[in-house]
């Protein structure tokens, strides 16, 4: 594997299991060193960092909350003095139906998913300027292109994230900086095997045409590409990791 982030400094956030962890481990083999933002103390993907060779730093972080990023851009800046590449992947995705929906409940699923992208490219979107270039990666998913019940609020989210992820292209390219997006599709984690039914892991596979559960290592490979000098032209696109699930 090579280490084309070699020098490079990646935020993650929600990396403490999970896609976010899969994450910071593989940006942290590309060379990366890793700051990692969370709702629990991340040790065991802090020790995945160490263990690649890089540097890794963990801070417990609501993403949703303007004096937690605050506190937690600041630690980065005076840990690593810089922050190349943002990967904006927390998030909460309860089935609920909008019966049974409150605005408390729409409000806690915005702040989450999307309020956090706005935090926390306000925090990093400085530094890469200064720097003249960087990398922004957002999470939506393939729930953007399906009909999926009790997914109002979570749906919703997911294709704000894409707009935003056109959006705030347009704004920044001119500093170097790209802003993308990827739309996984179900993949087998801990969360989503508490979260979801048994059954919904072959049902899904079954419509794919990879007929088989996408696991973290499925995924990682686009955030790598995406991070990578190789996607220094590729901005403002939302690439489908889903194994053939949604047809946008």
């Amino acid at each position: 594997m090579g280490r084309s982030l070699e020098g490079k400094v990646a935020v993650v956030t929600g990396g403490s299991k999970g896609l976010g962890q899969a994450y910071a481990k593989r940006l942290a083999e590309d060379g990366a060193d890793i700051a990692i933002a969370a709702t629990s103390l991340a040790q065991e993907t802090e020790k995945m960092v160490k263990d690649a060779g890089r540097k890794a730093e963990v801070s417990v972080c609501d993403v949703s909350s303007p004096e937690d990023v605050s506190k937690f851009a600041a630690l980065v800046m005076e840990k690593f003095g810089r922050c190349d590449i943002l990967v904006n992947n927390a998030g909460i995705y309860p089935y609920q139906s909008f019966d049974q929906m409150n605005f408390d409940d729409w409000r806690k699923m915005m702040a989450v998913n999307l309020d956090s992208l706005f935090l926390m490219c306000k925090a990093f979107l400085p530094s890469m300027k200064q720097n003249g270039c960087g990398r922004i990666i957002n999470l939506s998913s393939t729930v953007s292109w399906l009909v999926i019940p009790d997914y109002t609020h979570y749906t919703t989210t997911k294709m704000g994230v894409i707009g935003f992820t056109r959006a705030l292209a347009s704004e920044v390219g001119e500093f170097g900086i790209t802003v993308n997006a990827i739309a996984p599709g179900l993949v087998r984690t801990g969360t989503t095997e508490t979260n979801s039914p048994p059954e919904i892991f072959d049902m899904v596979a079954a419509r794919q045409a990879i007929k088989r559960t996408a696991t973290p290592d499925d995924v990682v490979g686009a955030v790598s590409f995406l991070a990578s000098d190789d996607a220094a032209f590729m901005t403002g696109q939302t690439l489908i990791v889903d194994g053939g699930l949604a047809r946008a």
